[in-house]
């Protein structure tokens, strides 16, 4: 009769076959193989025919085409009058895509289904690691993994990476997993587990592409970094500290009492940026991250949103903004991305009604050499700018005289103004970010005035007691040092 028959073949033992899928197979006039190399099908019976799939894989470009082309081919045969029986390594639903599709679309047609379990590759993987998968076990694919730029798990549980079934594939899962863990890091590739050839290599990270062992029947585990590794983790300690149970201080705190906290660190992680001291940079940036968290955790009791919703928000803006990355869209340089990206954000001002100008979303709290940079920045991509350098060399000539022509102070204080304005345009145009310039230039005006104070004490003096001469030939030994 009409229907299909998903059959799991087990690990590669014969004798894991299931008793069920022994009696289907045994009663069988033929079998589909999605793969005819399985170490279960030499243990067939000898009267059923066996078909298989293996001449796809070596014509086919992608596995996705592949996939689709066994898909159709089952279902045509389940429509005919005999049905068919359609059998795979391990679990139907285990590391099994073309299963899963088959199974939504006989449902979809009113096909009759019959599911045969089988044992999949995990029970004998975990048998030959000796490892309980709970409580945090995580199951990844090689392909999907091998893919990635960074591994899209929790470092800080363990992983089993199935479907390393070459050299090339374990090349690739390498390089994603080497962008968080060292390559030193301890590893097992467990090899044809369930079976009598199951071996357990325990190698370093950087040598799995060098094993002779890779086979079609290779899996990859991968042991955690250790505790608070994960982004989850840490969302979890900052909930904790809000909770009950946890830090009077913290359970205080509101969006407005932060707000200083956010500001200073935002600045103290600048400083460590500007230091070029990368310890202090990672510390800093982890203290930025719990004013973020926090923040995040109190919208979560209020119900307002979630840290979840702030990730989401931004990977969908990320991806929204970046069409000529994640789209189709094709991009001229990065002048070419900056106007491209001030389009799409005219699009969204638009969409959210809100009547806000291009320079709205500039916020009014940044510092001012920042915050005119930006503004800058923003009409230059919509083409408000001078067409040549020179139109704003002359610009800052005029603002110095008219600064020299100003009658009264508060004639001054404006002409200055603009006079700061033009010069923040020039480190616009040279691609200097006039903040941290200006930063620069305190810094080292800072520790020039020091050697001037440290030196007034070595002779017992006060600065006061000073002569500008005197002053000023300690600020000259100061440059040269």
């Amino acid at each position: 009769m009409p229907g299909i028959t998903l059959l799991g073949l087990g690990p590669g033992d014969p004798n894991q076959l299931t008793r069920e899928a022994w009696d289907v197979l045994s009663s069988a006039d033929e079998v589909y193989l999605r793969t005819h190399q399985h170490p279960t099908v030499p243990g067939f019976p000898s009267t059923v025919r066996i078909h298989s799939f293996d001449d796809l894989y070596q014509n086919g470009s992608t596995f996705e085409e592949v996939y689709a082309a066994i898909t159709q081919k089952i279902l045509e045969l389940g429509r005919g009058e005999q049905g068919v029986i359609y059998a795979v390594p391990g679990h139907p639903f285990v590391a099994e895509s073309t299963c899963a599709e088959i199974a939504r679309l006989a449902r979809d047609e009113g096909l009759a289904l019959r599911i045969v379990e089988g044992l999949s590759f995990l029970e004998p993987a975990f048998s030959a690691l000796g490892l309980d998968p709970y409580p945090r076990l995580t199951l990844f694919d090689a392909m999907t993994l091998g893919a990635a730029h960074v591994p899209a798990f929790a470092p800080d549980a363990p992983v089993l990476v199935a479907q390393i079934y070459s050299r090339l594939i374990a090349s690739e899962v390498k390089s994603t997993l080497t962008a968080i863990y060292p390559d030193k890091h301890p590893v097992k590739l467990i090899h044809a587990a369930g079976t009598k050839d199951q071996i357990v290599e325990e190698i370093a990270l950087y040598e799995i592409d060098r094993s002779p062992r890779i086979g079609l029947l290779t899996s990859l585990y991968v042991p955690p970094l250790g505790e608070g590794m994960s982004f989850e983790s840490f969302q979890e300690i900052v909930a904790h500290l809000r909770a009950p149970d946890g830090c009077p201080w913290d359970k205080e705190q509101t969006h407005e009492s932060l707000r200083q906290h956010l500001l200073e660190e935002s600045y103290e992680a600048i400083a460590a940026m500007d230091s070029g001291d990368f310890a202090a940079m990672r510390e800093e940036f982890g203290d930025l991250l719990l004013q973020i968290m926090l923040n995040s955790q109190i919208a979560s009791e209020e119900g307002e949103f979630t840290a979840n919703d702030v990730v989401k928000g931004i990977y969908d803006k990320i991806i929204r903004r970046h069409p000529h990355v994640f789209g189709d869209v094709k991009v001229d340089g990065v002048s070419g991305v900056l106007q491209n990206w001030e389009k799409l954000k005219e699009k969204e001002r638009g969409k959210k009604k809100e009547g806000k100008g291009i320079l709205d979303g500039v916020p009014l709290a940044l510092p001012a050499l920042t915050q005119a940079q930006e503004y800058q920045d923003r009409a230059a991509r919509v083409g408000f700018d001078w067409p040549e350098i020179e139109g704003v060399l002359d610009k800052i000539q005029e603002e110095i005289q008219e600064v020299k022509d100003s009658n009264n102070q508060e004639e001054l204080v404006a002409e200055l103004g603009d006079l700061f304005f033009v010069l923040v345009n020039l480190a616009r145009w040279k691609k200097v970010d006039a903040e941290s310039a200006l930063r620069g230039t305190n810094k080292k005006f800072k520790k020039r005035f020091g050697y001037i104070e440290s030196n007034a004490k070595k002779q017992g003096r006060n600065l006061t007691d000073m002569k500008l001469e005197e002053m000023d030939a300690l600020w000259n030994e100061a440059k040269k040092l």
